[in-house]
């Protein structure tokens, strides 16, 4: 059996008058391994090598990614392999598919990644929210 988990990848931005907006881009569905210890920790790590960017460069030596639909495509990419097992669904179907945990992968306007990771309760209760690398850091300590 699996624990199942969706990955909500969300451009964030700044109106004209100043209030924050969210895009959401894609709502990405895996089948296994979504505690978060399991790939969601491997996600973490991922994100926290790479740079948001706003146009390439030809001497990139970093993971980059070039706004936040790069990062779905790249982030679909580096889930997907083959047939079953990650799948695209509709946004509004997020908390519906049976998930036990729901992320949220979201690239405000600064360029800085944020990463939140809920309980599918019936309170949706937030357990982290801040930087990759900051759930890699207290993620890798529940693992030790």
């Amino acid at each position: 059996m699996g624990t199942r988990s969706t990955y909500r990848i969300i451009e964030q931005y700044k109106n004209e008058d100043s209030s924050i907006e969210n895009n959401e881009l894609v709502l990405v569905y895996l089948q296994y391994d979504g505690y978060p210890t399991g790939h969601p920790l491997t996600t973490a790590e991922w994100l926290a090598t790479g740079m948001v960017v706003n146009g390439l460069s030809m001497n990139e030596d970093r993971l980059v990614f070039n706004g936040a639909g790069c990062l779905a495509a790249q982030f679909i990419d580096k889930m997907k392999e083959g047939a079953g097992g990650t799948y695209i669904h509709s946004l509004k179907s997020r908390g519906e598919c049976w998930e036990d945990y729901l992320y949220d992968i979201i690239v405000k306007e600064d360029r800085s990644i944020e990463y939140v990771c809920y309980d599918n309760d019936d309170n949706k209760t937030e357990l982290f929210r801040g930087t990759p690398s900051e759930f890699v850091k207290k993620y890798e300590e529940v693992n030790a």
